[in-house]
């Protein structure tokens, strides 16, 4: 079954139950996923996850406005969103999974100081992309550098 049958089997599924928030997450990811079909990069499971990821991380980002500027209802919404579409990509890789990761791209690419870190970045972003947030790969290369 892909994305797109899933979205919208669990869309129908949403109405039925009336629920509106699921609802209107599950159709911002339609939605995500017709300008792909539509858009010169084409419809891939690339871009498919891509398109996810980009769709949380606005989410995140906005409920932080809310929070900061003390609107605790609209944050609340934006993260029910951002947890919703956050089911449909693949799990994240956790700190210690990642560490491993990074440190055997740093081996493999001979990365030696801080001022590797381009070399180690392009890698890493390609090898793990989809499975961590590239603020925290970002921070982990740093950290591994430094050292």
């Amino acid at each position: 079954m892909t994305l797109e049958e899933k979205i919208n089997t669990d869309i129908k599924t949403a109405m039925l139950a009336k629920e509106s928030a699921k609802l209107e997450a599950l159709r911002a990811v339609k939605s995500a996923i017709l300008l792909l079909k539509t858009s010169p990069e084409g419809y891939t499971e690339e871009t498919e996850l891509k398109a996810l990821q980009k769709m949380v991380k606005q989410r995140k980002e906005t409920a932080d406005i809310y929070k900061t500027q003390n609107r605790a209802d609209l944050a609340e919404t934006e993260l029910l969103q951002a947890n919703i579409i956050e089911a449909y990509l693949p799990k994240q890789m956790d700190e210690n999974a990642i560490k491993e990761e990074v440190s055997k791209i740093i081996a493999s690419v001979g990365a030696s100081s801080p001022a590797d870190m381009g070399k180690v970045m392009g890698v890493a972003s390609k090898q793990l992309a989809g499975k961590a947030d590239g603020k925290l790969i970002s921070g982990i290369v740093k950290e591994l550098l430094s050292k």
